[in-house]
């Protein structure tokens, strides 16, 4: 039913092979732009068309290798619910995205090959770009088949029209095509969001952070309203903060029970050198969970720790050559206390490539059933899908020689990759972790 085609995919009865792609990407990269804005903002455009064409393909693709690996797995006898084990953390490798973000894609790649003909000949066509498909999957993802169908011809078939709608307008025509469609999905779909609701935490610039709430319309309401009102009457009373700084800190204070934003009942890492610490040089710390931050803030916050009696401190050694932290071995199964800190520090998020998940999981290299040890060396931080995908039939991975501690995995196509840890900060072979208990110290 499937070729197998290995780094080839066939269509329309041309064989596109990777290596002719790598020519054209090397064509690309030596090639420049023609005289002209005329011509030059022509080629921007031919170049925006041959990107979404290449997504178009890349969808393609992922459905040959998913049906193809799930092929293989039924006549292994593998259980229908697990043919699917390790397909998206596969293509998140060859993509260099995230696993999830690698399943999304997956999703609507299976979701467009399936039941919406006409989008996926406008991406394969260059008309649409796999965003935008994206919001044409997304917005209709609560209809039966044969609606979703129907949005897709009556949308899909005007390359045309799709082409000079923004992405707000698109999915607007969506939404209000699928309510036409189908009133009572919208409100299944709302109280499926509703049961999803969630709180997430990612980087900003300038060592900010932006914490996230997808909530229930009238709750995400109440909240803003609620922080504004409490920031307008502090201002009224003449607090100099602005109001947009009052929200924040009344959250944190409110969320936290405290009454400084600044003392934090919370364990916190901080990790740096300990030249860095006492001021003889300026290097970037690393905030467990966050990432690296200037040796200032690192200071400020050991220093405001210290006053409020919350600061513990606790020397790590690395190796003077690699910066590699150094730790005994422990004679558990299982990656605890100490051990565990150490695995968070050193590996900061999912080891695997692309991969910025927190981690979940600490994970044996070599597995115990293999007589892995539990160690530093033999240990590896991941989150939860990728440590699951680790364990699908033909994963293989293996402690590496390297500068840093280095991971290889073999994936089942005998693609390998390598992730070595990322590097400790500052230039001492001595490392300060910093951390505050979650109990406030008398």
């Amino acid at each position: 039913m499937f070729d197998d085609v290995g780094s080839s995919t066939h269509t329309d009865g041309v064989a596109l092979d990777a290596a002719l792609v790598e020519t054209w990407v090397a064509g690309l990269a030596s090639a420049s732009s023609p005289e002209g804005d005329g011509a030059r903002l022509d080629l921007i455009a031919a170049l925006e068309r041959l990107k979404c064409a290449a997504e178009g393909l890349q969808a393609e693709a992922a459905v040959e290798v998913d049906a193809s690996m799930r092929q293989r797995a039924a006549e292994r006898g593998v259980p229908q619910p697990r043919r699917g084990q390790g397909v998206a953390a596969e293509i998140a490798l060859a993509r260099r995205v995230s696993p999830h973000r690698a399943q999304q894609l997956l999703g609507l790649a299976t979701v467009l090959h399936t039941e919406m003909s006409h989008t996926r000949s406008a991406l394969r066509s260059g008309g649409l770009s796999e965003w935008r498909a994206t919001i044409l999957a997304r917005e209709t993802a609560c209809l039966s088949r044969e609606d979703r169908q129907q949005v897709d011809l009556e949308l899909g078939h005007d390359a045309g029209l799709l082409e000079t709608m923004g992405d707000r307008e698109l999915g607007d025509a969506v939404r209000r095509m699928a309510y036409r469609l189908d009133a009572d999905a919208w409100v299944t779909r709302r109280r499926i969001a509703e049961s999803e609701r969630r709180v997430t935490l990612r980087p900003a610039p300038d060592v900010m952070s932006r914490l996230s709430a997808e909530l229930p319309v009238a709750q995400g309401v109440a909240v803003i309203r609620t922080l504004g009102e409490h920031a307008d009457s502090l201002r009224a009373s003449g607090d100099p903060r602005s109001r947009s700084q009052l929200m924040a800190d009344t959250l944190v204070t409110r969320l936290l029970g405290i009454e400084q934003p600044t003392a934090l009942p919370v364990t916190t890492h901080v990790v740096m050198a300990d030249d860095v610490l006492f001021g003889h040089v300026e290097d970037a710390a690393h905030l467990n969970g966050f990432g690296p931050i200037p040796a200032e803030l690192a200071r400020e916050l050991a220093k405001t720790a210290a006053e409020e009696g919350l600061a513990q401190l606790r020397r790590l050694y690395a190796t003077p050559e690699t910066g590699e932290l150094v730790a005994a071995d422990s004679a558990s199964r299982f990656f605890t206390g100490a051990l565990a800190v150490l695995i968070d520090l050193r590996d900061q998020s999912c080891r695997t490539p692309w991969c910025d998940a927190p981690i979940r999981h600490h994970d044996h290299v070599v597995g115990v059933t293999e007589d892995g040890e539990t160690s530093l060396a033999n240990g590896q931080g991941l989150c939860e899908a990728c440590n699951y995908a680790k364990e699908a039939h033909g994963w293989r991975a293996r402690p590496s020689p390297g500068d840093r501690h280095t991971v290889e995995v073999t994936t089942p196509s005998g693609h390998t990759y390598r992730s070595g840890a990322p590097p400790m900060p500052g230039r001492s072979h001595r490392r300060v972790d910093l951390h505050f208990p979650v109990e406030l110290v008398a």
